[in-house]
């Protein structure tokens, strides 16, 4: 993330190791009390630092601070970042992925709750040597990972996770990759394909990390 924000010659900074957790996990498993003093603390750092425009990797932190931490703040997406920034021709990709077919999973909290579905797809479909392929279920219609609400602190039997239904679906595309934008979606997916012993069929990607392979070209 740093060195794709330094290859764009972006000034950009971090608000100080005293920012905690955004507190989203907490919230939606109901402990309010924490959440609300995990908000203030935070929004006090904020307001501290003069924060103008805040850009984050994850739809959970970017749901919970843009809707329920109560400030009207200026956040993006970092895949939303990356689009403009394809689209204005100040970062562009090199590397030929070689004809690579990749999918992508809809994280709920990036597009059902906040309406962000093309800039992750605009940026994979800008990436030279890849055939970009959707799932039957994509956009509004997106299966969850099952690692939101709490999801993904629970242990669930083979079978019974929705992780390992979106895998089967990716693979019935024969996409050789699927690429999501978010780190619960990460974590759960990586963990059903590794369980249905799919990692020599199909390899999980963040859209960042592809991206930033791309300049390496």
């Amino acid at each position: 993330t740093s060195e794709i924000l330094n290859k764009a010659g972006l000034s950009w900074g971090l608000p100080g190791t005293d920012v905690n957790c955004c507190g989203e996990s907490l919230r939606k498993v109901g402990d309010l009390e924490l959440f609300e003093k995990l908000k203030e603390k935070n929004r006090g750092i904020f307001g501290a630092k003069g924060v103008q425009k805040m850009v984050t990797i994850s739809p959970h932190c970017y749901q919970s601070i843009k809707k329920e931490y109560g400030e009207d703040y200026d956040i993006v997406h970092f895949t939303e970042l990356i689009a403009g920034l394809v689209k204005s021709g100040k970062l562009l990709p090199k590397k030929d992925f070689g004809g690579i077919k990749v999918t992508y999973h809809d994280p709920c909290y990036l597009g059902r709750h906040n309406g962000i579905y093309d800039a992750p797809r605009e940026v994979l479909k800008a990436l030279p040597g890849v055939e970009f392929v959707e799932m039957e279920r994509i956009r509004e219609q997106s299966m969850c990972c099952g690692g939101g609400g709490g999801g993904l602190w629970v242990e669930r039997a083979k079978g019974e996770r929705l992780s390992d239904l979106r895998i089967e679906e990716a693979l019935s595309t024969g996409a050789n990759v699927i690429a999501t934008s978010c780190p619960y979606c990460i974590a759960m997916l990586d963990d059903s394909i590794r369980t249905m012993n799919a990692e020599d069929k199909i390899k999980l990607k963040d859209v960042t990390e592809l991206f930033y392979e791309s300049l390496e070209g």
